[in-house]
């Protein structure tokens, strides 16, 4: 919670078989997490899932607190993130499309009735029905911009193809050192921070691979568990980078305690997207980071060797890497171009 500016002071945990469908969590729970945040002074309760408008609005009422949950979480870090206009806009269409079905717990005076002016709707008109108006006018202008946008970056696209250029796309799971590798590569001076979704903004640029072919490389978003589907929408540029792409490089972090976890998990988000067909190179990535290991070589013999060898058994093309130490960088680019030479000979 660091990346919003939220301190936590307080966690509580449910298992249940089915979730309550008014309030998500049972009853009894709801009276913990009250009694916690009272004992803390907590003015927020986050749930580490999606809300419905309906179980957010009874949760706020049973706990007299306000509540948000993981969509809006994300959306506060995307909004943070989001540096060109694309970007910014995708997050603010994201932003308004999670708003507009929680728009009537907004207003506790919906009974109020406004007159005939101009901007304040017909006879008869809620605030409700006014401001759900105006949110569908600004979905709509923020959608036509986007799609303008978009038709753009096709052209660019067409422009590539036209030229011959194959397209190499980085994919992974948040934080897992998609950047640090990108700009490791080409030296592009990408945002590569340790923190999640650092790059929210697609990023391209020329690689030349071993044998002098020149390549395009893109940096995207990274993927995070139970991504919620409302907030697909805010990658859409990253999801038609990878539709275009002719070879994925899926980075992995080793030193994860759950990398292997987050490694299915991004495939199974490649498969839900329809780019699971794609051939991927897997960089097993910040191997630098694994105890015992000074040189590049110490991670391919002994224990360490073996753990990285059985990991990459696992995954396709694999390729031990150091991203901050440019470890492994020859080996990926080999790797690469093998890949696309197979592709271009099917072709």
């Amino acid at each position: 919670m660091r990346t919003v500016g939220i301190e936590v002071v307080g966690t509580a945990r449910q298992r249940l078989r089915t979730p309550h469908p008014a309030t998500l969590v049972g009853r009894g729970k709801i009276e913990q997490i009250r009694e916690l945040a009272l004992d803390q002074r907590a003015d927020l309760v986050i749930f580490d899932d999606e809300l419905s408008p309906s179980q957010q609005r009874n949760l706020e009422e049973a706990l007299k607190l306000a509540v948000i949950d993981r969509s809006q979480v994300i959306l506060d870090v995307f909004a943070q993130r989001a540096r060109t206009r694309e970007g910014r806009l995708q997050v603010e269409l994201a932003e308004y499309e999670y708003l507009l079905p929680r728009l009537a717990g907004a207003w506790t005076h919906l009974s109020r009735q406004y007159g005939r002016g101009a901007t304040r709707g017909g006879p008869g008109e809620t605030q409700l029905e006014i401001d759900r108006r105006q949110v569908r006018q600004r979905i709509g202008d923020l959608k036509r911009q986007i799609e303008r946008i978009r038709g753009q970056r096709q052209l660019h696209r067409d422009h590539r193809r036209e030229h011959g250029f194959k397209v190499v796309a980085l994919v992974g799971y948040t934080n897992a050192g998609k950047s640090t590798l990108f700009n490791a590569l080409v030296r592009a001076g990408v945002s590569a921070e340790d923190r999640p979704f650092d790059t929210l903004d697609p990023t391209t640029r020329r690689l030349s691979l071993p044998g002098g072919q020149v390549v395009l490389l893109s940096d995207t978003v990274g993927f995070i568990q139970k991504l919620p589907v409302t907030l697909i929408a805010a990658f859409r540029a990253t999801l038609e980078e990878l539709e275009s792409a002719d070879v994925l490089v899926h980075v992995l972090d080793v030193t994860h305690p759950r990398g292997y976890e987050q490694g299915q998990e991004v495939e199974q988000i490649l498969r839900d997207l329809g780019v699971a067909d794609k051939p991927v190179v897997t960089a097993l990535n910040k191997i630098d980071q694994l105890h015992g290991v000074q040189q590049y070589a110490d991670a391919t013999t002994g224990e360490i060797g073996d753990m990285l060898r059985e990991l990459g058994a696992h995954y396709p093309h694999a390729v031990a890497t150091s991203a901050r130490n440019q470890w492994g960088l020859d080996a990926l680019l080999g790797e690469i171009r093998e890949i696309l030479a197979g592709v271009g000979a099917s072709l």
